[in-house]
């Protein structure tokens, strides 16, 4: 807990103003799914909130969430078709021990079968944008956790909400409760941070104090409150933006990357015309954040791990329903 309060600390302390900067030419490194994209000239950079925050947190209820039926992706079949177990997951509610205090709530993702004999030493926590929540973009985040928690290196994962959305000192707190969390009660001392939207605020700020954390991936993140991502080097990071994202321009990952700098792994995908919660591409985000979170926990995937990977767990008219149902769609977030 005393590591808690001094990373808030040095946060609440770390004053650099933000100077983003327009790459030269990006196509010299920038990944693309497809071909070369032009991209909007769009302004926006932040979904972050300016207003004080409220005195008491504006999370939804625990209970909320399981009657939403949001403890599983909607079709496990793929999982049991690999001859993988359903994950347990575990509804938390994590207390947070700064000025505010209270508690965040949270779902764990475990594997059954694998903790007695292979105990975990690497955890991903999933982050949702400025209105909080716990399914990520187009409802991924759902069977991302049950994925990773299903392979065989048996990831345990946090799918994560906010007390107070789109405060990032505060989110920031929520993040390294988690972290603790898993430290104190499972011995896991390694994390991949995953963020949407506003999320990419928490992530870099939490990973550019905090070294347990050993990667970072990004979807329609924003480039305010960001400035941690200039201290992630060498720790890997991956940034996924739809170029047609009218909430937040994908010039704001192309800025992340030019901050990030050329001394560790970085990559950037742009899906072309998709919008800020990658609906038209979600599966193969997904699949890319999931084999983005194996590699940094330095474990493989056997040919039908992956095959799995690349299957659907929540349908296509499922989405945005379930983004509703998980909170993701508060506070101004948007599927554009």
């Amino acid at each position: 807990m005393k590591r808690i309060a001094s990373l808030i600390r040095t946060i609440l302390q770390d004053t650099t103003p933000f100077r983003p900067s327009l790459l030269t030419n990006p196509s010299n490194f920038i990944k693309m799914s497809s071909s070369n994209l032009p991209l909007p000239n769009t302004s926006a950079t932040s979904t972050s909130s300016t207003t004080p925050a409220p005195s008491s947190p504006q999370t939804t209820s625990l209970q909320t969430y399981t009657s939403a039926s949001l403890t599983h992706a909607p079709n496990t079949t793929p999982l049991t078709t690999a001859h993988l177990p359903i994950p347990v997951v575990e509804p938390l509610q994590i207390k947070v021990n700064d000025a505010r205090g209270g508690s965040v709530p949270a779902f764990l993702h475990m594997n059954p079968e694998h903790h007695s004999t292979h105990p975990p030493t690497t955890a991903a926590i999933l982050l949702s944008g400025a209105g909080g929540g716990v399914t990520g973009p187009s409802g991924i985040y759902l069977s991302m956790a049950d994925k990773l928690a299903a392979l065989d290196a048996a990831i345990p994962t946090l799918r994560l909400d906010y007390r107070f959305p789109a405060r990032n000192t505060l989110c920031c707190a929520d993040v390294l409760a988690g972290m603790e969390y898993l430290e104190a009660g499972f011995g896991i001392s390694r994390f991949v941070l995953v963020g949407w939207s506003f999320g990419g605020a928490p992530v870099f700020t939490v990973a550019g104090k905090d070294e347990r954390v050993v990667g970072c991936a990004t979807v329609a993140s924003q480039t305010a409150e960001t400035e941690g991502i200039r201290k992630l080097a060498p720790r890997p990071v991956l940034l996924v933006h739809g170029t047609g994202d009218k909430t937040l321009s994908p010039r704001c990952s192309e800025r992340l990357y030019e901050m990030y700098g050329e001394r560790g792994s970085r990559e950037i995908r742009f899906f072309e015309g998709d919008n800020h919660a990658l609906s038209a591409n979600a599966q193969e985000v997904e699949g890319l954040l999931v084999e983005f979170v194996v590699r940094c926990a330095g474990e493989g995937m056997s040919e039908g791990e992956k095959r799995m990977v690349g299957e659907s767990m929540v349908g296509s008219a499922e989405r945005e329903g379930v983004m509703r149902r998980g909170g993701d769609l508060r506070g101004g977030e948007s599927v554009d």
